[in-house]
């Protein structure tokens, strides 16, 4: 299977040197955007797969070291990413957005956020709202309590899931939000978002 026009662009717009088969690397992900987001092909379905790393979302008060922290992980052996760890804020407000151009049509993609609860983590009482906007006008939201999952592993919460077709060619937004409640909360380190083919 050859490249596509798009997929020989990406490769030269790389973050690393692509010194592999090209194939190999669009399986394994190439990272770009200063390491703020990853593409590979999902092997079983031939479809593009996207990452949306912390550093390319919006983040209420994300600049403000008194209530977030940006540390630098190991995402592979050469690569590190920026993720957003929340250190205390009322109002919870995390968002991005992305092209649905560059995905698989056809295809029906889940959006998927990636986040760890630290073992100190506060707060959790009240449901967070997930909510993903599409290109169509349409809305998905639900609310998912954080205070039963796993401490100090990565864990997904799926936004939504939409279908690749002309109605829904646009831009995408996903989010992630807790301003009702009014209480502090602490210990949510978000890594980003995953947009791939539902299996």
């Amino acid at each position: 299977m050859g490249l596509s026009k798009w997929e020989e662009d990406l490769l030269k717009n790389a973050d690393a040197v692509i010194d592999k088969s090209p194939m190999e690397d669009l399986y394994a992900g190439v990272f770009f955007n200063q390491n703020r987001k990853k593409y590979w092909i999902d092997k079983a379905t031939f479809g593009n797969c996207f990452m949306v790393f912390a550093r390319d979302f919006s983040v209420e008060w994300g600049s403000d070291k008194r209530y977030w922290d940006w540390p630098s992980i190991k995402e592979t052996s050469d690569v590190f990413i920026d993720v957003v760890e929340l250190l205390q804020v009322s109002r919870l407000s995390v968002e991005s957005k992305f092209d649905t151009a560059n995905l698989t049509a056809g295809m029906n993609y889940e959006v998927v956020f990636v986040m760890m609860l630290k073992e100190d983590s506060d707060g959790w009482s009240a449901p967070v709202t997930f909510r993903l906007d599409l290109p169509n006008g349409n809305k998905q939201e639900h609310e998912e309590s954080l205070l039963k999952k796993p401490r100090s592993q990565w864990f997904e919460i799926q936004v939504g899931e939409f279908m690749v077709e002309p109605k829904n060619d646009g831009i995408i937004k996903f989010m992630l939000g807790e301003t009702n409640s009014g209480g502090w909360k602490r210990g949510l380190v978000v890594k980003g978002v995953v947009i791939r083919p539902k299996k």
